[in-house]
């Protein structure tokens, strides 16, 4: 019997992906993972993601999680030549995805406007910075910057300092946001036959992400400020030292929990009924005693006790782990992937299809197929297919 993983949903989809960076190779690379035939087009120099770091047995480490399974050709499209290579390329393309600077595809007559009248089943999909019109149309936008941009760093960090989050949070939103509205976009076209313009903004997809504090500041007239390692709204849901000096993160969402908490865990069974903790409101207007109490008891046991007892309690709970904690995480999944520098073993996709991780394909070199690329879209082979047909 089969077993359907999802590994050749797409196949038989040509993408074209004019990319760098993250943002442009998520989008493309979920696709490639589904079956689709993706060609990452590059310039001769290469995506400078390849030079983020060196990490993955002498590759960087973004790359290689965003590129496997795609072909890679090295295209100047300076060169009247390349350019009609990659012309030739999205001529034959279902989905089109390019993240250059907003107008340098207009500049090579390839707007993605033109590309759908010529074909009207073409899928494009442009991502930028910040969209294509408003007074930030041409300033770069990196992940870090835009993070700031939308506010996030404002509501991030410690209570006396902003923060980053820790990995490229606005890219990641914005490969998401292009990838779902692509798979939608082939939706739509199987029942029509017809293709779409999608724009995707960095500035956008992560502004979506932003709507809670975003309401509760316009609407609820909250000030919305750093927690650090607890929850801006709900007591206690955060961070306490253990005995041993960990840090373990426990989670109350109702009073229920709460009064088992105090029982089980606090064995302080009376506290429910204290003024100052009757209610998740109370609780978080008097945070400051909160935390006392659960310090003090918290700081009696090593955390590994302390999980223990919130487990019994039905309490949820979560410990702050390093980073070689999770990588021994025994919930991890990993996937293998490889690269001319060896093999690496990677988290897995968050998605199982039918209890089966699809096989990954191979993270190539910089115009690994470019021969057989150019080979396969010149114009003259163009010519011989369409007279073949």
């Amino acid at each position: 019997m089969t077993v359907i993983t999802g590994a050749d949903d797409l196949q038989g989809l040509l993408v074209i992906s004019l990319e760098q960076a993250v943002a442009a190779p998520y989008a493309a690379g979920r696709l490639a993972d589904a079956g689709a035939r993706v060609i990452k087009v590059e310039r001769p120099e290469g995506d400078f993601a390849r030079g983020y770091d060196a990490d993955a047995k002498g590759q960087s480490s973004y790359f290689v999680w965003l590129n496997r399974g795609k072909e890679s050709v090295a295209l100047n499209l300076k060169q009247a030549d390349d350019l009609q290579i990659l012309k030739n390329m999205i001529s034959k393309a279902d989905i089109f995805i390019q993240n250059l600077m907003p107008g340098a595809l207009e500049r090579l007559g390839l707007s993605s406007a033109e590309l759908r009248a010529a074909d009207p089943g073409l899928i494009t999909c442009d991502i930028s910075g910040y969209g294509s019109n408003g007074p930030f149309q041409q300033m770069k936008a990196y992940d870090f910057l835009v993070q700031a941009e939308v506010g996030l760093a404002e509501i991030t960090g410690a209570p006396e300092q902003p923060g980053r989050v820790g990995v490229s949070i606005c890219d990641i939103a914005a490969g998401m946001t292009a990838h779902q509205a692509i798979l939608q976009a082939l939706y739509a076209r199987s029942r029509t036959g017809k293709g779409r313009g999608i724009e995707v903004s960095l500035f956008h997809a992560l502004a979506d992400w932003m709507n809670v504090p975003y309401i509760q500041s316009q609407y609820g007239g909250r000030d919305i400020r750093r927690p650090g390692l607890h929850h801006p709204t709900i007591a206690p849901y955060g961070a306490y030292r253990c005995g041993d000096g960990r840090q373990l993160l426990l989670s109350i969402q109702n009073e229920r929990e709460w009064q088992r908490l105090c029982s089980d865990v606090l064995q302080q069974p009376d506290l429910p009924e204290n003024p100052k903790f009757s209610s998740n409101v109370k609780r978080v207007e008097n945070r400051a005693a909160l935390d006392d109490i659960l310090n003090t008891v918290f700081a009696a046991h090593p955390i590994d006790q302390l999980a223990v007892m919130l487990q019994t309690a039905q309490i949820a709970f979560g410990r702050l782990n390093t980073m070689d904690d999770f990588a021994a995480h025994p919930q991890n999944r990993f996937v293998t992937v490889r690269t001319t520098g060896g093999e690496l073993q990677i988290l897995a996709p968050g998605a199982v299809v039918n209890g089966v991780m699809a096989p990954l394909g191979a993270v190539p070199d910089l115009g690994a197929n470019s021969t057989a690329i150019r080979d396969e879209f010149a114009l003259q082979s163009l010519i011989t297919i369409s007279l073949a047909r």
